[in-house]
């Protein structure tokens, strides 16, 4: 009961209760008991009907309102209500709390430590497990990712593309998803100046297309920016040596990017803030500080192993 008030605001408190329940008892009875003297003479009529007078409210009224005094005075002398009285039952929402959570432990607590130990493959094959896991998805991360994991906005990720900015592998989602992420992408428009920022988004986009024409047409080549075959369109660009100043360090020389950074691969097709030259401009120029939130002290180590199984689980 560490939260009641202490001795003076908690006597203060008693006082005014037990003064206000006074001053309710003495209004109703002087209401309904008290004698009233002789009616005037002359009476004050309004609409034809209504009648000024001094007849007191139903009988009914009073009983009820008795009924709701005295809940009020057992009500007080059982539960806290009077200051700093604790009430004859010693209840408190805090003690409530410990008791239920103390039931909760005992039913389910080795169940859930065993949970977060489980191997990831074990938890994604238990179906009853994979609909606990999605309903923890939808409490916490459908608002921002959506709930199918596809994100939204040009804003947060898709979660189902087996691409991860900061590692895909099940320690690596984990420590997203415990300690949250703080996206470091610097705006380059001051050092670059505008013209160099044009030509480093270009680069960029050259780097894309000519990637997936190496490896393929469904590879993630940017919409509407095709290669002519045998031309390597990245080799001699002019925003190469901006890129192999400024960019190398994080994106690496060919755009793969680094996990541990969270540098995103600029080859493979995927844009969290879109493909286009403008979305890249406003990239490089402005930069990216996208933030996400450590859930660490909101989910346990059971609901964070069961998230992590299924943001993971295979098609």
């Amino acid at each position: 009961m560490a939260d009641m008030p202490n001795d003076f605001w908690g006597g203060w408190i008693a006082v005014l209760t037990i003064v206000s329940l006074l001053g309710l008892v003495w209004l109703v009875f002087s209401v309904y008991f008290s004698e009233t003297g002789p009616q005037e003479a002359e009476t004050q009529v309004w609409d034809g009907t209504l009648r000024e007078g001094s007849n007191a409210a139903p009988m009914w009224w009073f009983w009820m309102i008795l009924v709701l005094m005295v809940f009020s005075v057992g009500y007080l002398m059982l539960y806290p209500g009077l200051g700093s009285f604790k009430g004859v039952l010693q209840w408190s929402q805090g003690g409530h709390l410990e008791h239920s959570t103390g039931n909760y432990e005992a039913r389910f607590g080795q169940l859930r430590r065993d949970i977060a130990v489980r191997a990831i493959g074990d938890l994604q094959n238990d179906a009853a497990i994979m609909q606990s896991a999605q309903r923890i998805y939808d409490r916490n991360c459908a608002v921002c990712h959506g709930y199918d994991g596809a994100g939204q906005a040009l804003t947060f990720p898709d979660l189902t593309d087996n691409n991860w900015q900061w590692g895909g592998s099940a320690e690596q989602i984990e420590q997203s998803i415990r300690a949250g992420r703080n996206a470091v992408m610097v705006g380059w428009a001051t050092v670059l100046g505008d013209q160099g920022v044009i030509e480093v988004a270009q680069y960029v986009l050259a780097m894309g297309e000519h990637d997936a024409m190496d490896i393929g047409p469904d590879a993630g080549r940017p919409s509407g920016q095709g290669a002519e075959p045998g031309i390597a369109p990245a080799v001699g660009h002019p925003g190469q040596a901006r890129y192999n100043q400024f960019c190398i360090a994080c994106h690496g020389a060919k755009g793969e990017g680094n996990a541990v950074l969270g540098a995103p691969n600029l080859v493979d097709g995927v844009w969290l803030y879109g493909n286009s030259e403008a979305d890249l401009r406003q990239s490089i120029g402005i930069g990216r500080n996208g933030v996400m939130p450590a859930f660490g002290s909101r989910l346990d180590d059971a609901q964070i192993r069961m998230l992590v199984a299924w943001l993971t689980r295979p098609d």
